[in-house]
């Protein structure tokens, strides 16, 4: 088994820790993983992606051609990066900001309002959890119990406000599905 995702956004939306949130659950379930990162040199506001492949076996290239995968924050990314992910595959995207389909009739579209549900709970910057929340449960290797353990080891001694919110929101994208 190799599963190999694509997160991909704007600086800021927390692409960058989606992605290494799940390599970090991946590798605490026992699974093989690689993380790369990419982004632009404005940070913040700029275009940030990056891949994730997770396997059961040793992995010989962080590079995902094909990925099984794309979580998409924004409509760029969506532009930039729906044409890679392999037929059967899923893009995930947070409709609150992306408006359009996807193109391709190939692939499964799961459409979730992250932002929105990120302000229902009271904290915007939670959307990226959301999403996180949506993967997880369409991945099915991940057990919520050890995603959200290794949110709170990646947060390190951050507040238990801070920790709580991330469980609902991550709770409302993994019912999402």
């Amino acid at each position: 088994m190799l599963i190999k995702t694509v997160f991909a956004g704007f600086g800021g939306q927390g692409v960058l820790m989606m992605g290494y949130s799940l390599a970090h659950s991946a590798m605490s379930a026992g699974f093989q993983t690689t993380y790369l990162p990419t982004y632009g040199a404005e940070m913040r506001g700029g275009t940030a992606h990056c891949t994730v492949s997770v396997g059961d076996e040793e992995i010989a290239s962080p590079i995902a051609s094909q990925p099984e995968n794309l979580v998409a924050m924004n409509e760029p990314s969506l532009e930039a990066f729906q044409n890679i992910v392999a037929p059967g595959g899923t893009i995930i995207l947070n409709s609150s900001i992306i408006r359009q389909k996807p193109r391709r009739k190939d692939v499964t579209a799961l459409e979730i309002p992250a932002v929105e549900i990120a302000d229902q709970i009271g904290n915007t910057k939670a959307a990226n959890i959301v999403m996180m929340g949506a993967l997880v449960k369409r991945m099915a290797i991940i057990p919520p119990a050890v995603f959200l353990k290794s949110i709170e080891e990646i947060m390190g001694g951050k507040k238990k406000s801070a920790l709580e919110m991330n469980r609902i929101a991550f709770g409302r994208g993994y019912d999402y599905i």
